[in-house]
């Protein structure tokens, strides 16, 4: 007879169930059954009729078992004892669900508890060490009372919670016990499960864990350091948790990940993983390893899982990172710029800038009239429209997709006060947003414009007052972007040494000295503009420190160094 005896405790799935426990039979394991109450009695009667050739297969007293109460504890208590009274030459008693697999050979775990006679392998830690505690309560399982299942009375499991915090609750743990939690799947010896269960004062911490939150990760966890004189805290179970606290399920795409975590079991196995209980329940095709159990191995691939799911690629937005601020992992998936001004003073500035840093460089892609993608083409990269109406759809992710499309190439486009501004607050928090900025340049269009001046007037305040508020925005402590900032009278008195900069941050792997400069707008006249403006009662200090309109208009022209390097 074997000396490990396996506990199953089963609630769905009883074909899976039935196939497993005669995988155990087969090689010399008896098996104690508990079936959850809640599972039919015609359903319950069907698995164990069709048991009953097995005799080392018995059936225990069953409990209501709900997730976090105290009904799972019982189960396992019942079946204990049913395997300890029933079969005196089992050693060591396995704790298994109906979903667990055996990964190794049978008589490879047989092998490496006889090897170790007198050592129970159960995770066994205090609240204070750990940090696998999920959208839960780490001390307060311990000192609250939890008379609610958390699943199925949410509203009166909280409402109770909150009113023992209000009420100063504290409940006295029994004396000895120092609460330790971990995996609810252990295998423990004989010697101590049966202390466990015939202590004294079982009654006492009994009714003491009966109303602890989530009791199966804490009950046989705190008592095995009263009794245990060698323990091993870890689980010889594979279970894996995701950031939610909910466990893995393992399909049939895991066959070759479940072989290098060398465990002698898995759980949670999908139910319809054909090729995982082929491949496992059949022992010819299981090599000997006798190699230690070693989870860590595949922690790497879980823990890379994870932030896949939780934080993904940078500028990828998914269904299950979307709904979560700050979840998406970067607003965009690779560096961009974005020009303000610089096409309202330059004649020919996109084909320029084409011309010297190569990459896509767009028209103004926020203009009301329509997105002007390059060449002015009406679809883009990833089927992007040139529509305002399907832009404005949902402009954050307009911008997140063009990037995401063309990651590889570098976008640059323009932008001013007259686009649509809703796009302003993400750029200025986006690291990959390189913005350089020419203030006041929206002026230059409204003085080459043919239209009233009252009308220029009304505009020119308008638009001023929505760069002013960018411009607040790019300069607040919490933009992350690569921001530059000219007035544009800064900027015409040395333009070229100017672009030089922004060109040198772009090609930063690959500087270039600028030979060529865009044709700047004729500005004769534009300093007597500003001045009309300021006559007729606005003040358009964005454009920085212009001569006065009355002096001499030539004289700016021959005090401005010149930028054309030929």
């Amino acid at each position: 007879m074997s000396t490990v005896g396996i506990i199953m405790l089963v609630h769905t799935a009883l074909d899976r169930a039935e196939q497993v426990i005669r995988h155990w039979v087969a090689n010399d394991c008896p098996v104690v059954v508990h079936v959850d109450a809640k599972v039919a009695r015609k359903k319950n009667d069907a698995f164990r009729a069709a048991l009953s050739d097995l005799p080392t297969v018995l059936f225990s007293r069953r409990h209501r078992c709900e997730w976090g109460t105290w009904g799972i504890v019982a189960a396992s208590q019942s079946a204990a004892e049913l395997m300890l009274d029933k079969f005196p030459k089992v050693r060591h008693v396995y704790l298994a669900s109906g979903s667990c697999l055996p990964l190794r050979p049978v008589k490879e775990l047989r092998s490496y508890l006889d090897a170790r006679p007198r050592t129970d392998f159960i995770e066994s830690a205090t609240i204070a060490d750990v940090s696998w505690t999920v959208g839960g309560l780490d001390e307060e399982r311990f000192t609250l009372r939890f008379p609610f299942a958390w699943k199925r009375h949410r509203i009166l499991f909280d409402g109770y919670v909150r009113l023992q915090r209000r009420l100063k609750v504290r409940r006295k743990i029994p004396d000895g016990i120092v609460p330790h939690i971990g995996s609810q799947w252990w295998c423990l010896t004989r010697q101590t499960l049966s202390t466990i269960l015939q202590d004294p004062g079982r009654a006492n911490y009994d009714r003491y864990f009966r109303r602890v939150w989530i009791p199966d990760e804490s009950y046989f966890q705190s008592l095995v350091r009263l009794y245990s004189a060698n323990i091993e805290s870890r689980s010889l179970t594979l279970s894996k948790f995701d950031f939610q606290g909910k466990p893995h399920i393992f399909y049939d795409d895991h066959l070759q990940l479940l072989r290098r975590s060398d465990c002698f079991v898995a759980r949670k196995i999908w139910p319809h993983a054909d090729r995982l209980y082929e491949t496992f329940l059949n022992d010819a095709a299981s090599a000997m390893k006798g190699a230690e159990p070693n989870p860590g191995k595949i922690d790497r691939i879980f823990s890379k899982a994870v932030e896949r799911r939780t934080r993904g690629r940078p500028g990828l937005h998914m269904q299950s990172r979307l709904p979560h601020e700050g979840w998406e992992n970067g607003f965009t998936a690779a560096p961009y710029s974005v020009f303000e001004g610089f096409s309202e003073l330059f004649e020919d500035f996109e084909e320029w800038l084409a011309r010297m840093v190569g990459g896509n460089v767009h028209g103004h892609l926020f203009a009301p009239e329509r997105v002007e993608f390059e060449g002015r083409q009406a679809t883009f990269a990833g089927a992007l429209s040139d529509s305002p109406q399907l832009r404005d759809y949902n402009g954050r992710m307009f911008l997140t997709g063009l990037i995401w499309n063309t990651r590889g190439e570098r976008q640059s486009f323009q932008f001013g006060p007259r686009d649509s501004q809703y796009i302003t607050w993400d750029m200025a928090k986006d690291p990959n947003a390189q913005i350089s900025v020419i203030s006041g340049a929206w002026a230059v269009p409204l003085y080459q414009s043919n239209r009233n001046f009252a009308e220029i007037r009304a505009e020119a305040a308008r638009l001023q007052k929505i760069e002013s508020d960018h411009l607040a925005l790019l300069r607040s402590k919490q933009a992350k972007a690569k921001v530059r900032i000219w007035t544009m009278a800064d900027f015409i008195e040395s333009p070229m040494e100017n672009l030089q900069a922004i060109i040198d941050e772009i090609t930063a792997k690959a500087p270039q000295r600028l030979i060529e400069a865009p044709r700047m707008v004729n500005l004769d006249g534009f300093p007597q503009f500003l001045q009309n403006l300021k006559n007729q009662g606005m003040h358009p200090y964005l454009m920085g420190d212009f001569p006065n309109g009355s002096e001499d208009r030539n004289k700016p022209q021959s005090r401005r160094k010149p930028y054309v390097v030929r």
